[in-house]
């Protein structure tokens, strides 16, 4: 018997010791692949301008009467060219815009404050000092739909219209504790950091509509940045953004509401959330679309077409009456 149970034990050490040899070889391969990669990122898709002493990534397209303001959800690795299908439909009529906040894209992974206040202070700033003026149409996805909200409230005059593609609203987030809701983003973290998402992340999983070239920059930032602390601390501010967003009237400027039938969303009741806060609206278009949370991703076309509409429907009611596509 303890022959037995000494034989077991030499098994389990030697695994183990095999397993830290592994990840210990995994995370200097990592390290290594990090500098190599800095050359995929040292020329920023977008302008880069200082905001608060940093580095943050503001990307234009075309020019036009309309500006269209890309504004991402939680954890996207690489918002401009997430964005790139929808963009590349819009940009020979109007000016599109993303903004990369702190922690995504090419834009710096920053210490501090992360509350919806101060992250609607830094866009605001990026765009003017980008040359880039208002009022724009903010294009809010998935929780940046809350930063959209506090932005026509705080400076309606700098928000012509709102299109939310599957946008959070204040009620999604009643009663979660947002700091198990984010556990799997951590988890991602440090697995990042590890260098196990490289065993993980491959050509295959980058988004269809990229060139090769745009698939290792894509990598190169999930390796580099997927939830980086500046990402996860940005939970922090999320119930204090919506008990804001409640205590102020709600947005009468138009609004077109793209809406997913939700899987792959970040709580549970999101579709109907979002419809229930529509439904209190009196400005209001809903776009109903057969798809999971990525709407950008999987109804680009769609979209596209439909803000085109919406917008030669602002241009023919300048009046402010109420409309609907």
């Amino acid at each position: 018997m303890k022959k037995a149970l000494k034989i077991t034990g030499i098994v389990v050490l030697t695994i183990l010791a095999i397993l830290i040899i592994f990840l210990l070889g995994l995370f200097i391969y990592h390290k290594i692949m990090l500098k190599k990669e800095e050359s995929l990122l040292d020329k920023p898709l977008g302008q880069m301008v200082e905001v608060d002493g940093h580095k943050m990534s503001v990307y234009t397209q075309g020019d036009g009467e309309h500006t269209l303001v890309f504004m991402s959800g939680y954890g996207a690795a690489s918002p401009i060219l997430n964005f790139k299908p929808v963009l590349n439909l819009l940009n020979n009529d109007y000016k599109v815009v993303v903004l990369e906040r702190f922690g995504y894209g090419f834009s710096d992974v920053v210490d501090g404050d992360r509350s919806f206040e101060t992250m609607l202070r830094q866009d605001r700033e990026a765009l003017s000092k980008a040359g880039i003026n208002g009022p724009y149409i903010l294009c809010p996805e998935s929780i940046s739909g809350l930063e959209a909200l506090l932005w026509e409230q705080a400076y309606p005059d700098e928000v012509e219209a709102i299109v939310g593609l599957d946008m959070a609203v204040p009620k999604d987030y009643d009663g979660v504790d947002t700091k198990q809701m984010s556990s799997s983003a951590r988890i991602l973290s440090i697995a990042r950091e590890m260098g196990l998402a490289r065993l993980i992340v491959k050509d295959g999983d980058a988004p269809e509509w990229l060139t090769k070239e745009e698939i290792d920059i894509y990598k190169a930032l999930i390796y580099k940045k997927y939830y980086n602390k500046t990402v996860l601390n940005e939970e922090k501010g999320i119930h204090e953004a919506c008990e804001k967003i409640k205590s102020n009237s709600k947005p009468v400027i138009p609004m077109l509401m793209f809406v997913s039938n939700g899987k792959g969303t970040p709580v549970e009741n999101w579709k109907n959330n979002l419809l229930d806060y529509a439904s209190s609206l009196s400005n209001a278009t809903v776009i109903e679309l057969d798809s999971s949370h990525d709407v950008v991703s999987n109804k680009s076309e769609q979209i596209a077409e439909n803000i085109k509409v919406f917008i030669n429907k602002l241009d023919a009611n300048r009046d402010g009456s109420e409309w609907q596509l």
